[in-house]
């Protein structure tokens, strides 16, 4: 089953990479941020399924941005996306309540994650 999915990276190419890597099975890029304040305010716009979030972005962070988009919507699914150390912020991650953590490294892991949100929902 396709996702809606909102992509957030100050990374343009971060950006390519992650809508390439979820149109073959099928997902929906149905917007692109480059920052927290943007992911905020597209979130409540398209209200996607899936929101990957990097962490460490201008303006406001992904943290930041993820507490924001799950005060507006605590049933928000949001995986982050980084290339920081995966233990220290892993924690913080769950505190939140975000879906997951994937390395940039390992974006793949992302379609993983989708794939056990859909599992979840049957």
């Amino acid at each position: 089953m396709s996702k809606r999915v909102l992509v957030v990276d100050d990374s343009s190419m971060m950006r390519k990479m992650i809508v390439k890597l979820l149109q073959p099975p099928g997902h929906i890029v149905v917007g692109q941020a480059k920052n927290g304040i943007e992911a905020i305010e597209l979130y409540k716009e398209l209200k996607p399924d899936i929101v990957t979030m990097d962490i460490t972005m201008r303006d406001m962070d992904g943290l930041a941005a993820a507490k924001e988009i799950l005060r507006y919507d605590k049933s928000a699914h949001i995986i982050f996306l980084s290339n920081l150390d995966e233990e220290v912020y892993r924690a913080e991650v769950e505190k939140l309540g975000a879906r997951g953590f994937a390395s940039k490294h390992k974006a793949k892991e992302i379609l993983d994650m989708i794939e056990e949100e859909e599992g979840k929902k049957e």
